[in-house]
């Protein structure tokens, strides 16, 4: 059987979440010794022990909302009386320090043309997976975007079906038109994606969003898409364009202002 370690090294290696559980404090009696661990997966599954019964269910319980808002917490149990809400009645307390193990965020880059090509190469700097999408398969080889680390051909409405698009996705739609847009961004809405952003100007969005209103597709629901995507730094090559997109999307994942740092 593989040691927790071996999981989660297996689970970086195909960029898989999982949630690290360990006991950093025990006082009187406990189920488990402090260092004791237990890895939680996304379907609530488990790999050893903090201690089982209802102290193990809470801690599950805690590791699943961690792995959806990304933060670690530590939880502290008494094992006293149940009736006044403790997990056990073995007369110490637990503490339980709850990790969050995420792979990197995805940059989906769809449309692998020339600023495609540009933002693929700066998210991969930036530390992102990266993966180019696209309908023409030329554009989607590593001899045509040689920063991606996944390639995925066909349509936009095709991609969630290919794709796992999770909190950890980001998406940016580099694409060549408005009739690409239309047909493909309804498939995108309802995913939990952090952020989808598409290339154009303020005319083409318009164009756009009348077209998709008109399909059916909601403003509530257009409220999440950024476009124009970007910054306004008054880019023109497509490498100074992807500075402005990566920089929004930056933003966007740190929760960032925009603002010069200069007051």
């Amino acid at each position: 059987m593989k040691t927790i370690f071996q999981t989660l090294a297996a689970l970086e290696e195909n960029s898989q979440p999982a949630v690290l559980c360990t006991v950093v404090h025990t006082s009187g009696s406990t189920p488990r010794h402090s260092t004791s661990k237990m890895l939680v997966l996304p379907d609530g599954s488990i790999q050893g022990t903090v201690g089982g019964g209802e102290l193990e269910n809470r801690v599950i319980q805690e590791a699943l909302v961690s792995l959806r808002d990304g933060q670690p917490r530590l939880l502290e149990y008494q094992m006293t009386d149940p009736a006044h809400g403790d997990v056990g009645v073995c007369g110490g307390q637990v503490e339980v320090y709850v990790e969050p193990i995420l792979p990197k965020p995805l940059l989906v880059v769809i449309g692998g043309g020339h600023v495609g090509k540009a933002v693929a190469h700066l998210a991969k700097w930036l530390g992102y997976r990266v993966a180019i999408s696209d309908d023409r398969p030329e554009f989607c080889t590593p001899e045509a975007n040689p920063d991606a680390d996944e390639f995925f051909v066909g349509t936009i409405a095709e991609l969630p079906l290919h794709l796992n698009i999770t909190r950890q996705t980001y998406l940016i739609l580099t694409t060549r038109g408005t009739a690409v847009d239309v047909a493909g961004l309804p498939a995108l809405l309802d995913s939990p994606a952090a952020y989808i952003g598409v290339i154009g100007s303020q005319r083409r969005w318009s164009l756009t969003v009348k077209e998709l209103n008109q399909l059916g597709v909601s403003d509530e629901q257009l409220k999440r898409v950024r476009s124009p995507i970007g910054l306004e730094i008054h880019a023109e090559t497509p490498e100074e364009i992807a500075v402005s997109i990566l920089a929004e999307v930056v933003i966007a994942k740190n929760g960032g202002t925009g603002k010069p740092m200069k007051s």
